[in-house]
């Protein structure tokens, strides 16, 4: 009877429904006593213990534990199966991952601009209202001192990076020259401060870096095609060589009155791992571009004393600064 029973429930319920609404419950960090959960969907504990067998079979790792009740949790798995989100954590998300991908935060890189790709492709219009609102009446306190992006010029481009598809775009060069591009998008790549886009140029024939800041009005023309070899191997490497290549670069050297961990936390990472002295103090070396009276007032803004051992250009520029702070103070 508890059988057909099971069987009867599966006819009158909609089943990919109740997975779905099995799978919301079990993603929250508890256990679900069986007798709740079946409580919860409105059916029998045989019909849950169904159900949850098929999550399994779908790859999701989920755990019972034996008991009068039993309970059932998910577990960390091996890969990383598709996850349910209701309306409010949705919009978190979304909020979350434009607010970093527009300002080029450390440590958000194209991976997190595909996550949002996708999420937005689902959001209900309702969502992506919310989504909108939030992030309009939102300003965020960022790492990166490069130019605001409009997430959705990121999306289009990370989607047409993951379709493999060519990518058509407007084009402002530095000396504010406006040209049209048809290219074959290979990677997007976040430096901490700025996106760059590495791509096949195809009306030049060669790969080409464009800063994601001077582009505009991206669109996916939808034509596919095969991805070419990167001459260096890997885009980061690519845009690296190309951006060294046409800029004055220094060795820089400076030390802190700080324990090599505390300096750490608060250096910006592309300046690389701070090298302890002895227990007070550290020493960070790095190659740097031409920017050099950002760099000094970096430092400054770091919150601990430190000393520029070179280059002279930025022990130049460091005294400006101090001059000029001086001078604001009366």
């Amino acid at each position: 009877m508890s059988y057909l029973r099971g069987m009867l429930e599966d006819m009158t319920t909609d089943t990919p429904a109740r997975l779905l609404q099995l799978l919301s419950l079990l993603q929250t960090p508890r256990e679900w006593p069986g007798g709740e959960l079946a409580e919860r969907l409105g059916v029998s504990r045989r019909t849950v213990r169904r159900d949850v067998d098929r999550l399994r079979e779908l790859g999701y790792p989920v755990q019972a534990s034996k008991g009068a009740d039993g309970g059932y949790r998910l577990i960390a798995g091996k890969a990383m199966p598709p996850l349910v989100l209701d309306d409010e954590e949705a919009v978190a998300i979304a909020v979350g991952l434009r607010a970093g991908a527009g300002h080029a935060v450390e440590g958000v890189d194209e991976a997190s601009v595909r996550a949002l790709a996708k999420l937005e492709q689902v959001l209900p219009g309702r969502l992506r209202h919310r989504v909108s609102v939030l992030q309009a009446a939102t300003t965020p306190l960022t790492s990166g001192d490069g130019a605001s992006i409009a997430p959705e010029t990121l999306t289009v481009m990370a989607s047409a990076v993951a379709g493999r598809e060519r990518l058509r775009f407007a084009y402002r060069a530095a000396d504010g020259t406006e040209s049209r591009r048809l290219t074959e998008p290979y990677r997007l790549v976040s430096t901490g401060q700025r996106w760059y886009l590495v791509a096949y140029d195809l009306d030049r024939g060669d790969w080409r870096t464009f800063r994601v800041d001077r582009v505009s009005e991206p669109f996916a023309t939808g034509a596919r095609f095969a991805p070419r070899e990167m001459p260096t191997g890997s885009a980061a490497e690519y845009l690296r060589q190309s951006m060294w290549g046409r800029q004055v670069t220094y060795d820089v050297s400076v030390s802190f009155a700080a324990p090599a961990e505390q300096v750490a936390v608060e250096l910006p990472g592309w300046l690389g791992a701070p090298e302890p002295v002895d227990a007070g103090s550290c020493r960070v070396r790095a190659t740097v571009g031409d920017a050099l009276d950002w760099l000094a007032f970096r430092l400054a803004v770091l919150g601990f004393e430190f000393t520029v051992e070179g280059p002279e250009e930025l022990v130049r520029c460091v005294r400006e600064l101090g001059a000029r702070l001086s001078r604001a103070a009366g």
